[in-house]
């Protein structure tokens, strides 16, 4: 049985879920630049190699939200979550960044003995997609996060989002606009 109500109906794969992804603690990752391009390289890859689509995303500086489908999404995202804790930890240690990872260790559950370190808070808490009405509302949540937050007045001035892709502009990663 699942930890929690939330989960990837494995029947369902049709589906486009909701997700919310968090650093552990609500640490700021995210505040340079080859950080979120490690989300964005992760999610070409499994948009290459699993058929992952990406329908939208934000990126901010201690969390992210998207909204994908994917043949296996529940892999995929375990893959994702897997790869750039990874690879996150690693550009930390490259940069010097001791007080984020002393945190990270710190903040580390205790079941999670394979690992020094903690940095995704476990699950994405994903909501199934059915209706274009919620995939509208799920959209505009995503691309407002960043004004509601105070970031920026415009959701299209937030560079590590989809909004520029459904303004019919050039974006840092393809999504899937036309999901109808």
């Amino acid at each position: 049985m699942s930890r929690t109500r939330y989960r990837i109906f494995a029947n369902e794969n049709e589906y486009p879920y909701f997700m919310t992804c968090t650093i552990v603690a609500w640490l700021p990752v995210f505040t340079r630049p080859e950080a979120s391009q490690i989300i964005l390289d992760s999610w070409k890859y499994l948009a290459k190699e699993k058929h992952f689509k990406l329908f939208a995303y934000v990126i901010l500086e201690n969390h992210l939200h998207l909204i994908a489908s994917a043949p296996k999404l529940s892999t995929a995202m375990q893959s994702f979550k897997g790869y750039t804790a990874h690879r996150l930890l690693e550009l930390l240690e490259e940069s010097g960044a001791k007080t984020l990872l002393d945190q990270f260790r710190y903040f580390k559950k205790r079941h999670k003995t394979e690992t020094t370190y903690q940095l995704w808070e476990e699950g994405n808490h994903p909501k199934q997609i059915r209706t274009d009405e919620t995939m509208w509302q799920k959209v505009e949540y995503i691309q407002m996060n960043p004004v509601k937050r105070g970031y920026v007045d415009d959701p299209l001035h937030w560079r590590y989002s989809s909004a520029r892709n459904y303004a019919g502009q050039e974006g840092l990663i393809d999504v899937v606009t036309d999901w109808k």
